[in-house]
């Protein structure tokens, strides 16, 4: 037993290379310390994601318990319903939130549209093409991905005769690719899959409230999205939407949805879409109130000036950014994804030293990249109630600042 609490205390004591503790298991004979208050720093998050979460979000989460069968909690779920409706821009009664990250709304889209066998069209132009095309191959699909060098998006010719050539029962393609920081044109796809019986699927996770999206004009079948991101709400609930094309398919499937968490027909009925309220799971209360009041502010703001305060925002941190020399990382301007900019490393400047010199001297998050930029850009979110001068103008000063303590010049 000695020995054993030697070597915990020496493990506790070891570094990795990296300069990062080892984890440490508490054991039987450690007494717990007593317990503290937590202690979590201050800090601007204009990263990828999360962003800052509205305070009228974060103070909601406080508020007192409900049943999440109670009356009054199963009318705070009638309201963010209704609030996504006017952001997806649907009427479709089939919206809701998935209780789980966006990963989790992105298995749901997947796991019920489809049934094992059946082809997926998947654009992958980055890692979250990469993820659906993994998901889809767990759940037994045919698998066809359309390849695109990171920065780069689909034309509409490009995506037609996809769709003609392999005559996929679904497309899924990704708004906002945060990891290139590329933005996907939406309007148009989905007359194309439309006409050829296809179902149109799309990943908004870092676009929605940030930049148009019509899910009814666009012929959009199924759009999920995060909102912990321009919807400025606390991370743990996802927006998904399904129009009644999507949900007559699923209510016609042959095989039973093997996902059971994610099985929509379950979920829709704890939410209502069917004329009652059954019990699926226990929702996340306190996360569905700070859901409820984030959306309740962006859709007070309403859609067009939320998409133009996103859009001088991008424009902003792009005039500083120019300043100090940084060029962008996607080279056509349209498809540059205002939500989340992806911003070129120049040679011979280390790209985690100004990333850790912001957050250093400001507590300000800038990320490196993710997938195929992982050491070739910053990425830098303009999202919700972050997309504010005051956060982007600091971010611009840390750029410039931490050039400079690396003698880098334009």
């Amino acid at each position: 037993m000695a020995l054993r609490i030697a070597l915990t205390h020496a493990l506790r004591r070891t570094k990795t290379a990296s300069n990062v503790a080892v984890r440490a298991f508490a054991s039987t004979a450690d007494i717990p310390k007593p317990a503290s208050v937590i202690n979590v720093p201050q800090r601007i998050l204009m990263g990828p994601g999360p962003s800052n979460s509205h305070p009228r979000a974060l103070a909601a989460q406080s508020l007192p318990m409900l049943g999440h069968m109670h009356p009054p909690f199963l009318k705070i779920m009638d309201e963010i319903s209704d609030y996504l409706r006017y952001l997806f821009q649907t009427d479709s009664k089939y919206t809701c939130a998935i209780s789980g990250s966006g990963h989790m709304a992105m298995e749901a889209c997947i796991a019920n549209l489809l049934e094992p066998g059946e082809k997926i069209l998947v654009g992958e132009n980055g890692i979250w093409g990469t993820r659906v095309a993994d998901m889809s191959d767990r759940f037994g699909l045919e698998v066809v991905c359309l390849k695109k060098p990171a920065g780069e998006t689909y034309t509409l010719a490009e995506l037609e005769a996809a769709i003609k050539e392999h005559k996929p029962k679904a497309l899924f393609l990704c708004a906002g690719e945060s990891s290139a920081g590329t933005m996907q044109q939406i309007e148009g796809v989905g007359a194309i899959t439309k006409a050829n019986d296809c179902f149109f699927i799309v990943d908004t996770v870092c676009t929605l409230g940030g930049v148009p999206f019509k899910a009814d004009e666009w012929d959009v079948d199924m759009v999920y999205s995060g909102g912990q991101k321009a919807l400025s709400a606390p991370p743990g609930a996802s927006p998904l939407m399904m129009n009644e094309r999507a949900m007559q398919k699923i209510k016609n499937r042959k095989t039973k949805c093997r996902t059971y968490n994610a099985d929509l027909l379950l979920i829709g009925d704890y939410w209502g879409w069917f004329g009652s309220r059954s019990y699926h799971h226990t929702g996340p209360v306190s996360n569905f109130y700070g859901l409820r009041e984030a959306l309740a502010v962006t859709c007070e703001e309403g859609l067009e000036p939320l998409w133009a305060r996103h859009h001088a925002m991008y424009e902003l941190l792009w005039a500083g950014l120019g300043e100090a020399g940084l060029e962008p990382f996607v080279k056509d301007p349209k498809s540059r994804l205002p939500c989340v900019n992806t911003i070129t490393v120049p040679q011979g400047v280390d790209g985690p030293a100004l990333s850790n010199f912001a957050m250093q001297k400001y507590n300000l998050e800038i990320a490196g990249g993710l997938g195929p930029t992982a050491g070739k850009v910053w990425r830098v979110g303009v999202m919700g109630y972050n997309a504010r001068p005051m956060n982007v103008n600091l971010v611009v000063t840390a750029f410039k600042e931490g050039l400079a303590v690396q003698g880098y010049k334009k």
